[in-house]
This record gives C-alpha cells, structure tokens and sequence, in this order.
C-alpha cells in the first residue's frame, strides 16, 4: 500500500496518474494547502519541502520509504513497477532528461504563469509576460521533439506523464495550442485514456471554486524560511 499525499493541481496529477496506470493500491491522504497543512511538522519529516505530492511506500522491505517531488516519485515508482521506463541505459538517459526538462522548465514556467493568471492578474506586464513567453518556448520544445513520435520517448511513459498535466491547461493559462498541431495532437491522445482521466478526476471535490481569501493568500504565498521555522517551533 502507498499513502499518497496529494492535492489536485497539475503537479499531484503527476503521481495520480501513475498510480491509476499502474493499478497500484493507495491509500489517498489530502493535505489542503489553503490551510496550510502542508507545513505540519508530521508532514515535513516526509516532505522537506512543504510541497505536494509526496508518497510513503509500505510495501518495502523494513522501514517505509518516503519520496518527494514529482520527477522522483515517478521514476521511483517506474522503477518499483518496472512499467513506462525503457530499462536499457539510453533509455534511463533520455528519461532523466526529460524529467529534469520538466521540473527545471516547463515545470516553474507554467507554474510561475499559472500564479499570474488565476492569483495576481494586475501584476507587473514584465512577470506575466516573461512566464507566458517561457511557457511557449517550452510549447515549442515539445512540438519538435513530437514530430515524428506519438509520444516524448519510444512509447509511453513518465516522460509524458510528468509533462502532460501542464499542457491539460494551456487554455485556461491563454495559450491557444493552434500553433502547435503535434502537442495538441499528443495532449489529446493521452487525454483519452481512462487511467488519466480517473488521476485528474481524483479529489475534484476539494479544486478551488473562489479565489483564495487574504488569509488563504498569506499561506499560498511569500513564505520565507523564517515562516516555515516559526510553524515549527
């Protein structure tokens, strides 16, 4: 059994797909960020970085074992499987280089837009701009790496899975993905699968339906290390 401690945003439905694709038994623990949960000192023994997701697997030898951050729990979880990784050692490269392309680029980019678009619409031009103009670029990474391939690597598998999430909302982030034909394409074929749909569907009932309250605002945002230290003491 994993406990999987998870919010719905695009970096939970990372990890929410993987364990419906996989049909691995977990035990779903919400940590309602709102509410600042995620600073409990309980959950920052297994998520030092006060983030969502992260998993405790139990189903291990001896101790459980923690993992957080999406691109780990992903490969971990391919590993523990051995499903949606090619195993032989290029195919290990190119999937670590995926992952990080994803948690180091259009990971923060979509996320940093994201910020602008749903939670500070009158900030500065520069910001939103320069996150929209970083989201497209990394739209049109993506578009040549599938132009000739149905998927990012060979086949199907957590490369897809960590990169597709932020692509689901292109839309709502103000790109049109009318430029990019091979990611629309790639975006629609991985949306119909019922494993994806049962991972983004997971914990609908707890999504955001009114912008956050002041007192939402100061836990969702500008948390300093002296702020995490403080809940800690």
């Amino acid at each position: 059994m994993i406990d999987f401690y998870y919010w719905p945003t695009p970096n939970g439905w990372k990890i929410s797909i993987m364990l419906e694709e996989c049909g691995l038994e977990y035990n779903l623990i919400p940590i309602n960020i709102g509410k600042g949960e995620q600073f409990a000192p309980e959950f920052l023994k297994i998520g030092p970085n006060n983030r969502m997701p992260v998993i405790v697997d139990h189903d291990v030898e001896g101790e459980p074992v923690s993992v957080f951050e999406s691109g780990a729990i992903l490969f971990y979880l391919a590993n523990k499987t051995g499903k949606f990784i090619d195993q032989s050692p290029h195919g290990i490269k190119e999937t670590l280089e995926w992952l990080f392309w994803q948690t180091g680029n259009q990971g923060p980019g979509a996320g940093n837009l994201s910020h602008f678009v749903n939670y500070a619409p009158d900030g500065q031009d520069y910001s939103k701009t320069r996150y929209a103009n970083e989201y497209n670029r990394c739209l049109g990474v993506l578009e040549r790496r599938l132009q000739d391939r149905d998927y990012i690597l060979n086949t199907y598998s957590i490369a897809d899975m960590i990169c597709w999430p932020w692509v689901l909302i292109a839309k709502p982030l103000g790109q049109s993905l009318d430029d990019f034909p091979n990611v629309a394409k790639w975006r629609n074929d991985i949306k119909l699968r019922p494993a994806v749909q049962r991972g983004v569907d997971l914990g609908k009932e707890f999504r955001r339906s009114a912008p956050p309250t002041e007192q939402e605002r100061k836990i969702l945002f500008n948390q300093t290390a002296q702020d995490i230290k403080d809940k800690n003491n």
